[in-house]
Formats: C-alpha cells, sequence, structure tokens
C-alpha cells in the first residue's frame, strides 16, 4: 500500500510537472526586449505621427510590458527603412508603417525590396489626399485655382509634396492630365515640411494627407479645395470656423476626375512566427479601442477600414497592382 501511493505520488508529480511544460508552451508569444517602429518617412508626416500616436497610446494603457521607440528611416524614399527590415529576418521586435512607398519607392528606384519581403500584420486605416492652397491666396474653388494654373506659363505654380514619384507626384501628374495643366513638382523630406513650405507661400499648393495639415487649417493658415475621394468625408464636427471635414467636395464633383486613398498599415520582417503576428494584430485591436485612436482618426479624417490576414495581404498585392499601372502611365518606372 505504501509503495502504491508513493507510486502514485510520483505520477502525479509528475504530471503537474508535464502540464506545467506544456501550459508554457502554449503560453503567447510577447516582446521580451524594446520593439522599433520603423518610420520610412522624415518627421512630421502621416506615418510619423500615427507611429507617435500608437507609441503614446501603448505607453499610457499599459498595452505591453516593453517599451515601443520610433525610428525614422527616411533615406532614399524610405528605402532605408524598408531595406532594414527586409535585413531582420525573424526579429519580432522590429515593425514598420507602411505608407504608398511600399510600393512606389521600389518601382521608381529598383531597389532590391518588394513588399512580400515582409510579413503583412494589420491595415488600421487608410489616409486620404485634400488639394490645399495657401489661405491668403483668393482661390475658393478647384476651378478658381485651375483657371489661375491655365492662365499662366506652364510649370509657373508650383506643386509641394513628400518626395520624388512617389503618392504625391503621381497625384501631382493625375491632376496634370485630368485638368490640362502643368506644375513645377518640388519635393520636400515629409510632409510636416510640405505643409510649413505651403503657410510659407513657397510652393502655390499641395496633396498632403488630413492630419499633415490640419493644424494649418485650424490657424487659417491653408484652405482645402477638394478631396481625392469618391465621396465626401464622413466627419461632421466643425474644425475651421464653420467649416467640417465634410464640407470638403470631392475633387471628382469639382472637375478633376480622379481619387487616391493610401494605405497605413504595419509590416514585421520576415520569417516571423503566427504567434508573434498573433500578439501584434491583437495591441494593434486594442489601440483601435482607445479614445486616443479615435480622435486621431476625426482628427486627421481618416478611412477607418481595419484588415489582417489572407484579407491584408490580398488588398496590398492589387494595390502594387494599382501603383505600378498609375507609375507606368506617369513615366515614373524605374525600367522606362
Amino acid at each position: 500500500m505504501l509503495q502504491s501511493a508513493v507510486r502514485m505520488g510520483v505520477l502525479a508529480s509528475a504530471a503537474v510537472m508535464v502540464a506545467a511544460q506544456v501550459s508554457t508552451a502554449q503560453a503567447a508569444w510577447e516582446p521580451t526586449r524594446p520593439v522599433e517602429i520603423v518610420v520610412p518617412a522624415g518627421p512630421g508626416g502621416g506615418a510619423d505621427q500615427m507611429a507617435r500616436v500608437v507609441q503614446g497610446i501603448v505607453t499610457k494603457h499599459n498595452l505591453m510590458k516593453q517599451s515601443l521607440i520610433v525610428v525614422n528611416k527616411a533615406g532614399g524614399a524610405g528605402g532605408e527603412g524598408f531595406l532594414d527590415v527586409k535585413g531582420s529576418r525573424a526579429n519580432p521586435h522590429k515593425l514598420i508603417i507602411t505608407l504608398s512607398n511600399l510600393f512606389t519607392t521600389p518601382l521608381a528606384t529598383g531597389i532590391p525590396f518588394n513588399w512580400k519581403d515582409l510579413t503583412p500584420v494589420a491595415m488600421l486605416a487608410l489616409d486620404e489626399f485634400v488639394l490645399w492652397v495657401n489661405a491668403d491666396k483668393p482661390y475658393k474653388t478647384v476651378k478658381e485655382y485651375v483657371d489661375a494654373v491655365k492662365a499662366a506659363p506652364p510649370g509657373t505654380f508650383k506643386m509641394g509634396g513628400t518626395g520624388s514619384k512617389q503618392e504625391d507626384q503621381i497625384i501631382t501628374v493625375a491632376v496634370e492630365k485630368a485638368a490640362n495643366v502643368k506644375f513645377t513638382y518640388i519635393p520636400y523630406k515629409g510632409g510636416g515640411e510640405v505643409a510649413v513650405q505651403l503657410v510659407g507661400g513657397h510652393v502655390d499648393s499641395t496633396v498632403n494627407n488630413p492630419i499633415e495639415a490640419v493644424a494649418q487649417w485650424k490657424a487659417g493658415k491653408v484652405r482645402p479645395l477638394c478631396v481625392f475621394d469618391s465621396k465626401k468625408l464622413d466627419y461632421h464636427e466643425k474644425v475651421a470656423g464653420d467649416l467640417g471635414w465634410d464640407s470638403i467636395p470631392t475633387c471628382k464633383s469639382a472637375g478633376l476626375n480622379m481619387e487616391y486613398l493610401m494605405l497605413r498599415g504595419f509590416f514585421m520582417a520576415p520569417g516571423v512566427t503566427k504567434d508573434q503576428i498573433a500578439y501584434y494584430e491583437e495591441l494593434f485591436k486594442k489601440v483601435r479601442e482607445t479614445q486616443e485612436w479615435k480622435d486621431l482618426m476625426k482628427n486627421g479624417a481618416f478611412n477607418q477600414t481595419f484588415m489582417t490576414g489572407a484579407d491584408y495581404a490580398k488588398w496590398v498585392g492589387t494595390e502594387e497592382q494599382r501603383h505600378r499601372d498609375l507609375m507606368k502611365e506617369a513615366g515614373f518606372l524605374a525600367t522606362n
């Protein structure tokens, strides 16, 4: 009897140990050191602002045990950041926030990078583009501005934008074709700098994202003429005087037959595990539930589409082809 009891006790202890080991093995993955968010663009732009809002939300609400660090790697139109994460294989402590240069930079430069070199995690939102002019100028509508551009010698009016052969210049070329006009395109390092240049009168117009120019709009320094979407923005609160985001007409309705939305999403390095991807998917879901995130969406008039997994990867693949077509039409492909 005694030996039997001892034997049963040993077996029970062994079972507990095995159960503990299984439980530990099945425990969800989480970061073990600080996590870096790479921003493949300059400070002050939409991607940079979103990354820093995410950083602030995670910190304030203790959503991670480890800290988040935001690092700008804008060199080579963001190629520096993409190649850094591509080269960080199986490193789950590095994220990259993406914008359209995910497609445009490799297509325009030929650098050895494709979005498939990274691991899709989540689309957090889609960003809008707005045609802005300096508020001191007399143009109140798209027609008034286009008429002024047409009346001047080609290239007299300057369009400011982030980078060369990227989304801002793609939109500029599309506007030129739609309105039969010609701008001189002036590239800058980031959307924040672009907004400053418009306020200073160094360029005549920009196609900045709402979040990049909302402070200047509130201050009465810039004026929105139209939004490059198929429908008006669905935000009704007043932003500047009596005007809200829903006060801005679509560019299509104003005679510029085009639309353009931009990805705001996250990727990881290649070779990460499903558990590691799942951790960040859940993290971003928690981020989106906070009031701070909802305020960012409202302040920046974002399209709040959210995707993960196969749906996200499929969307990105479709967008890559769309950008290839747009850039081919604009003559921006590296093979041209």
